[in-house]
């Protein structure tokens, strides 16, 4: 067939793989690194619980065959050191079928993860990082020219991913259809990066331009993504330079950079590779007839299962990052459908008195990414990820955000478990873990210019109310205290 294959995405393959690769090794090492505190045996939300609770179908994983904090480790470890292979270039060195045994590979790992992380692992980056790794499976090696289905179904996954960002906006909050959502938006996303402080700063007007650009980034130029090149080329460059925008006003993992790789997926390579001067590769034989129907069925497979997706994009009660099936294949996206106005902190202190008293001096705890301490900066981590501060984001919204693990977070602070405090930035208490703990809720917002230049303070700070009365270690070994997160108040 000689539609079937198109050697004119010969470039666009190879950095799409190879980048999706390098972000498998990330996506795993972050899971090598948080997992065992996250989901572990003792774990926040230990996944042997969940596992007990949750039948094989409802959540397809390797772990439902054997689950340790050792081996959930070790599948870590090996994921990031295939992906780092593959990143390097071996699935380009193999024959076909082992190459797309090895991105098999990736997916079934990092699959068995995601099913096993709870609330951890709820987010649509770990949905689109899946399905765009299931459709690399398919996309083939340096052995034979990029098949053109595949093609298509990576535009059709960057489509999904761009229009029903816009179109969840627009349905949502009135401020993205007013284009103001970012008078508030760079301050009180879930954790702002170095130059978020900057966004925010900038003058209404440009805000509301940046607004209605994005509007034009996700509601029509996803539409050109399904023309004839050089137009889809120039779609393609348009989310990739919109999201290079995103990844330098804020952190959100890899979803970004995983857009990117899409975007340049849709791009001409061989004009590219003219551009850059380039030389042609070799001509690329023909594919084997197994392949050809291994691609076709994946297509059908995807096709049918558009029919979710394709009903939730023109539905009135549009789903924001929602999987149909346990696979998480063909998915729905979006993001920030709603801007918060204002940024509420957890702020987790302790105290090594015997008696907390008025006069208590209590200590903080330091996270890595979220804000904590005014005078530091905010830090750039994405594409690494840094779950548990993502999560008290949620927490400083509501406390019913974080009833599942904030107070097996408290225990674990108490006891001065180690794998927990691996998860922080400092610990105020080096030599013996804390008699006392408590949470309290803070208003934080962005300094002027002038409150920086004065106090070279980044945050300005106001206390709101207690999140968490001060609680110590029961008999049992938990966390004494009268009430869940928010102490019981409103």
């Amino acid at each position: 067939m000689e539609w079937f294959t198109s050697s004119d995405y010969w470039l666009s393959r190879l950095v799409f793989q190879r980048g999706l690769a390098a972000l498998y090794v990330i996506a795993f090492v972050v899971a090598a690194n948080q997992g065992r505190a996250l989901i572990g045996e003792r774990g926040l939300t230990p996944a042997p619980r969940f596992l007990a609770r949750m039948p094989f179908r409802g959540s397809p994983s390797l772990f439902h065959l054997h689950f340790s904090d050792r081996f959930l480790t070790g599948c870590a470890w090996l994921g990031a050191a295939l992906a780092a292979a593959v990143a390097a270039g071996a699935a380009d060195r193999v024959p076909l079928w082992a190459a797309m045994l090895m991105w098999l590979v990736l997916w079934l790992l990092y699959l068995s993860i995601v099913n096993v992380g709870q609330v951890w692992y709820g987010f649509g980056w770990e949905s689109l990082l899946l399905e765009t790794g299931f459709l690399a499976v398919f996309l083939g090696n340096a052995r034979t020219a990029p098949p053109v289905l595949v093609l298509w179904l990576l535009r059709w996954l960057l489509f999904r991913v761009e229009f029903g960002a816009g179109l969840i906006k627009i349905r949502g909050d009135r401020c993205w259809r007013q284009l103001t959502c970012l008078y508030h938006h760079h301050e009180t996303q879930p954790m702002p990066g170095p130059l978020s402080w900057f966004f925010h700063r900038l003058p209404k007007p440009l805000h509301r331009v940046e607004v209605a650009a994005n509007h034009l980034a996700q509601l029509v130029v996803p539409l050109a993504l399904f023309t004839p090149q050089p137009v889809a080329s120039v779609a393609g460059g348009v989310v990739v330079v919109t999201q290079l925008w995103l990844v330098a006003s804020g952190n959100f993992s890899w979803l970004n950079w995983l857009t990117v790789l899409l975007g340049l997926a849709a791009v001409d390579g061989r004009r590219a590779a003219r551009v850059l001067g380039l030389p042609e590769p070799p001509p690329l034989a023909a594919p084997p007839v197994w392949y050809e129907a291994v691609v076709l069925a994946a297509g059908a497979l995807v096709v049918v299962l558009s029919y979710w997706p394709a009903r939730n994009l023109i539905s009135g009660r549009q789903l924001m990052n929602y999987s149909f099936n346990p696979l998480h294949l063909v998915n729905t996206y979006g993001a920030f459908g709603s801007v918060n106005r204002s940024r509420f902190e957890v702020v987790i202190e302790g105290t090594d008195e015997p008696v907390p008293t008025a006069d208590t001096g209590w200590k903080e705890y330091e996270f890595r990414g979220k804000p904590g301490d005014v005078r530091r900066m905010p830090r750039q981590f994405a594409p690494y990820h840094l779950r548990l501060d993502w999560m008290m984001w949620f927490a400083g919204i509501s406390p019913a955000y974080a009833r599942a693990w904030f107070g097996p977070l408290v225990t674990k602070l108490l006891e001065g478990d180690r794998a927990t405090l691996r998860l922080l930035r400092s610990c105020p208490f080096p030599g013996a873990p804390p008699t006392y703990l408590r949470a309290r809720l803070f208003l934080y917002r962005f300094t002027t210019w002038r409150e920086l230049r004065a106090t070279g303070a980044w945050w300005h700070r106001t206390f709101v109310r207690e999140f968490l009365p001060p609680v110590a270690l029961d008999r049992t070994g938990g966390a004494d205290r009268p009430d869940g997160p928010g102490g019981g108040a409103g």
